[in-house]
């Protein structure tokens, strides 16, 4: 299942992944802490999640409960940026990150434990 996550909404799955199950009082509280939303953005956003099926509603008290995973968005997210800035090349991803001249050598070693452990 193909679920696109915009920022806003990556928002709400970060803090849902970080503390787990919350209502959406609380979802609405920690937000407006981090980053200033009021009440009705998160509950909002909290709206688009569910009508993707990325968050479930249970009750009682409007618990929400992320139905994606946290590694299953990056994935997807990877995906859309290999397709759409590498023209779906992995191998130019991984050489654009190796010519990062600010990356540091001890990144730039375990990228190649990576690459040694999926030969």
């Amino acid at each position: 299942m193909e679920i696109k996550v915009f920022d806003s909404e990556l928002k709400v799955m970060e803090v849902l992944w970080k503390e787990g199950d919350l209502t959406a009082g609380q979802l609405a509280k920690i937000l407006k802490e981090q980053i200033g939303w009021n009440r009705n953005t998160t509950y909002t956003i909290i709206k688009k999640l569910i009508d993707k099926g990325a968050i479930e509603r249970r009750e009682p008290n409007f618990i929400c409960h992320a139905l994606l995973k946290r590694e299953q968005v990056q994935e997807m997210e990877t995906t859309e940026l290999i397709n759409k800035v590498f023209a779906g090349s992995v191998d130019l991803l991984f050489a654009s990150l190796l010519k990062r001249k600010n990356l540091p050598e001890d990144e730039i070693e375990r990228l190649m434990e990576i690459i040694k452990k999926s030969e």
